[in-house]
């Protein structure tokens, strides 16, 4: 059972070195995981964004012991080739502490345009970018690129909206599974039954909702999230209050 802070580089946390301060608090009051938002434009109010990658960076080499992360990157964005050598880029930064989370982006127009940056609209194409891009990705950790991530390959944890099958069918294919619109420990258990038992799912709730029941339905890991519009006298209050 394992405890994070996931918050948004949104804001007054668009500050790589506030987010990297914010992250080195999280490790030395107990936490297990400290993870970020992905986004290139989001929804107003917000205007304010910090690139996850650089941010995850400053993050690595203040930290030591916590795991760290995108939660969630929308691999058809991306160039395989330059995504491979930012994550083992990471992954060596942080001496193997990287946890790549993947999936196709959001569905609304509202928290990215994909037709203003020039990218796929198209969902079902989308999802097949996904999983072809994931294949490229462990061809080139796997040697096609040097050096190598640091335990061989990173883990990939897998976005979806729940309870649709496709999304957890390619997520029983990686590593773990983070549902969106996840409404209730209810909906976890549902997922075990599915996945399988020790079958690693990692779940969002806001500070006030008690971790315990998610645990006990069978999450893996339980995230304290924020939203998009992260107060950081808000979150320190609740880091410092430790997992």
């Amino acid at each position: 059972m394992k405890r994070a802070i996931f918050v948004a580089p949104f804001g007054e946390l668009s500050e790589p070195r506030v987010v990297a301060e914010l992250a080195e608090r999280t490790e030395a009051n107990g936490w297990d995981g400290f993870f970020v938002w992905d986004h290139i434009a989001y929804k107003p109010p917000v205007r304010e964004l910090a690139d996850p990658w650089v941010t995850l960076a400053a993050v690595a080499m203040v930290t030591e012991r916590v795991l760290i992360g995108p939660l969630i990157t929308p691999l058809p964005r991306r160039r395989m080739h330059q995504l491979a050598r930012e994550t083992v880029s990471l992954d060596r930064l942080s001496n193997g502490r990287l946890v790549l989370g993947v999936g196709i982006g959001s569905e609304t127009t509202g928290e990215f345009d994909p037709e203003r940056f020039g990218e796929e609209p198209d969902m079902r194409e989308r999802a097949r970018l996904l999983d072809d891009g994931l294949e490229q990705l462990v061809r080139y950790w796997d040697g096609e690129f040097e050096p190598r991530p640091v335990n061989g390959r990173i883990p990939v944890w897998v976005g979806g909206r729940w309870p649709r099958k496709k999304p957890i069918a390619r997520a029983a294919r990686w590593q773990g599974f983070f549902p969106v619109e996840t409404e209730s420990p209810e909906d976890v258990r549902a997922m075990v039954e599915t996945l399988g038992e020790g079958f690693p799912i990692i779940v969002t709730n806001p500070p006030e909702v008690d971790p315990a029941p998610w645990f006990e339905a069978g999450a893996a890991w339980c995230l304290t999230g924020f939203g998009p519009e992260p107060d950081r006298a808000d979150v320190e209050r609740v880091i410092d209050g430790g997992p």
